[in-house]
C-alpha cells in the first residue's frame, strides 16, 4: 500500500498548525475587549479617570445608570464614536444589558484607536448586584 507525505507526517503537520495558532493568539487577543470585574472597574474610574460608556437603550439608561456615564446606544456607536475622541487615551468601561453583546461597541472603539477598552463583566446587573450607585434620569 502506497502512503503519501501527508499521511506519513500527520503528527508533525498537526503539531506545526497548533504551534502556529498559539503564536498568533496574542495578536488576535490584543485586539479584543477584555472583561473586568466591578472592583477593577471602580479602580479605573476612581484612580485613572475612566470613561463609563453605557451602551444600553434610552429606556434602560433613564431607568438607572452609573453616575457620570456617557450614553451612546450600541446601535449608534459607529456613527457617534467621535463624541468620545477626547477619551482616546483613557480607559473606557462599557456598561451593557446582559444578553446584549457589548463586543460591537468595543470593536468600534478599538478600531478607532482606543487602547484601553473594557466590558464590565455581567454589565448593569453586576453594577446593581454590587450595590454601586445609580442615577435615575
Amino acid at each position: 500500500m502506497e502512503s503519501t507525505f501527508l499521511v506519513d507526517n500527520m503528527f508533525f503537520i498537526v503539531a506545526a498548525m497548533l504551534s502556529g495558532g498559539m503564536l498568533l493568539w496574542p495578536v488576535v487577543a490584543r485586539n479584543s475587549v477584555r472583561d473586568i470585574g466591578s472592583k477593577q472597574a471602580i479602580r479605573l474610574i476612581n484612580y485613572e479617570d475612566a470613561l463609563v460608556l453605557d451602551v444600553r437603550d434610552e429606556g434602560e439608561y433613564v431607568g438607572g445608570h452609573p453616575p457620570n456615564a456617557t450614553h451612546i446606544p450600541v446601535e449608534q456607536i459607529e456613527e457617534r464614536w467621535q463624541e468620545l475622541e477626547k477619551f482616546r487615551d483613557k480607559p473606557v468601561v462599557i456598561i451593557f444589558t446582559p444578553g446584549l453583546r457589548p463586543g460591537r461597541a468595543g470593536a468600534v472603539l478599538r478600531k478607532n484607536g482606543f487602547k484601553q477598552v473594557f466590558n464590565l463583566s455581567g454589565g448593569i446587573e453586576t453594577w446593581q448586584r454590587e450595590n454601586l450607585p445609580l442615577v435615575k434620569k
